[in-house]
């Protein structure tokens, strides 16, 4: 057992309640490191965006890409994607997921000056929720969703500044999310809510309740920490309140949709050079995994 890779030790720790397979997830972080950092703009960025399509398409009932081109305040010229895969396209009740899927191109989060410049790996701020997503929809084949479902994986969430969470301050982030919230899929998309998947393969896991989302979808924070009580996770999706996150969860709030954020923001690595493989564990991403797929399945 001393052997084994972190993710298949630890995931023996808690026995699957769905058919998520946390240990195929960790697999797909791998796949996003190994394509390096996924900068906007960037080679890799556009390797891993095609990736996520062609593994989408073999999983969801449609995928639709929004393209657009974001120019920065410095003149920085950024092409940019969000991938939606929906799961019953035609059913009109629907819950809608959200995870970011690019990674910031510095580490201002380093106690070294000289790695603040360089770019983040991105293992758990982006690759988890990916991988998240794409493990689900293998889930979903096997258990198909009781309503619709869309995944999107929004883009440029990390790239410029967040002015520690001023939202009249930030510059060039939560860009993916925001577009969405403009360009919906449909005139009048209004799922049932909403959650945001962010940094949850945190291999010491304890993700609480995010302060955004306490304020304004009480309920539906109720829901999912109600549902991983059930499951036997109350150790990990703690019953109290945390911090207050601007996320990208933060638009579609503001544009009237009832979403929260489901987020483990103590992780001592966040926006650093650190943020890499060990980091993440297949544990935490079946955990997780669990509670999104019973979230979808059981309604």
């Amino acid at each position: 057992m001393l052997l084994l890779p972190l993710g298949i030790a630890a995931c023996s720790r808690e026995r699957p309640r769905t058919s998520f397979n946390g240990q195929e997830a960790l697999g797909f972080v791998k796949t996003q490191l190994d394509f390096g950092p996924r900068i906007p703009g960037s080679p890799a960025h556009r390797k891993t965006g095609d990736w996520i399509v062609a593994q989408m398409k073999r999983r969801a009932d449609t995928v639709l890409e929004q393209r657009w081109t974001h120019v920065t305040v410095h003149g920085d010229t950024l092409p940019l994607r969000n991938i939606i895969a929906r799961f019953k396209p035609d059913a009109a009740q629907r819950i809608l997921y959200l995870t970011h899927w690019d990674t910031r191109p510095i580490s201002d989060g380093a106690t070294d000056s000289a790695q603040r410049a360089l770019p983040m790996p991105g293992a758990n701020d982006g690759a988890s929720g990916v991988a998240l997503f794409i493990a689900l929809g293998d889930a979903l084949r096997k258990t198909p969703p009781t309503v619709g479902v869309d995944l999107v994986f929004v883009d440029g969430e990390d790239y410029g500044d967040f002015d520690n969470g001023d939202l009249s301050k930030t510059t060039d982030v939560l860009l993916g999310s925001t577009y969405f919230a403009q360009h919906l899929p449909s005139p009048n998309y209004k799922p049932l809510y909403g959650v945001l998947w962010d940094m949850i393969g945190d291999r010491d896991l304890d993700i609480y309740q995010e302060g955004h989302s306490l304020q304004q979808a009480p309920e539906v924070v109720s829901l999912v920490w109600n549902t991983a009580a059930d499951l036997g996770y109350s150790r990990y999706f703690i019953p109290a309140a945390g911090q207050v996150i601007t996320d990208d969860h933060v638009p579609l709030l503001n544009a009237g949709f009832h979403v929260i954020d489901v987020i483990d923001y103590d992780y001592p690595w966040h926006h650093t050079p650190q943020d890499t493989f060990d980091k993440v564990s297949a544990q935490s991403l079946q955990i997780v995994g669990d509670v999104a797929t019973k979230l979808l399945t059981s309604q």
